[in-house]
């Protein structure tokens, strides 16, 4: 990769986590049983991968969902969600990468990726509980935060794709690490 390329993808990055710490944060549902909160930030994190492609957009994921949990003061969670969303991004993109490895296009394109982000919004609801079992020393306890985080990296699967959708009919379809023909 070229220098202007690669200062190009660090620009779009930045801007990427920018978007998932503004939409991590700008909607946030209070969930009362977990003191949490579920957000649209997993909608910008699969965006970031399908623009970014998984290296650069899992560094957007991972970074911008801790600097989220920061300034919302969730600094327990910084580690945790570094890991978590950086690992959520890179599972959807290594997913999509197989897919376009074995040739897939158009529909079924399409259709690889919806998968792969769902494998990924899966991933996150494991890792979670897994972390929060440790930090709650309860396996039950982080039962509760599995239903919202669904809901939330579904809700992200279809607003991910709506946004994708809409941007690969424009003259932004080149800036896509993948591009359904």
């Amino acid at each position: 990769m070229n220098s202007t390329k690669t200062i190009n993808k660090m620009v779009l990055t930045a801007m990427m986590m920018c978007m998932v710490i503004v939409m991590t944060m700008i909607i946030r549902i209070p969930v009362p049983a977990t003191q949490g909160y579920i957000h649209l930030g997993d909608c910008m994190i699969f965006f970031s991968v399908l623009l970014l492609g998984w290296k650069w957009g899992a560094v957007a994921a991972g970074v911008g969902s801790a600097m989220a949990d920061m300034f919302a003061g969730y600094v327990q969670y910084i580690p945790v969600t570094l890991i978590v969303k950086g690992l959520m991004a890179v599972v959807v993109g290594l997913f999509i990468d197989m897919a376009v490895r074995h040739g897939f296009t158009g529909f079924k394109m399409k259709v690889a990726e919806i998968i792969g982000m769902v494998i990924g919004g899966a991933f996150m609801v494991c890792g979670y509980y897994l972390a929060e079992s440790a930090m709650y020393g309860s396996f039950i306890t982080p039962l509760a935060s599995v239903p919202m985080n669904i809901v939330q990296f579904v809700v992200g699967v279809i607003l991910a794709s709506a946004l994708a959708y809409a941007l690969y009919r424009t003259p932004m379809k080149k800036q896509f690490a993948y591009v359904i023909k």
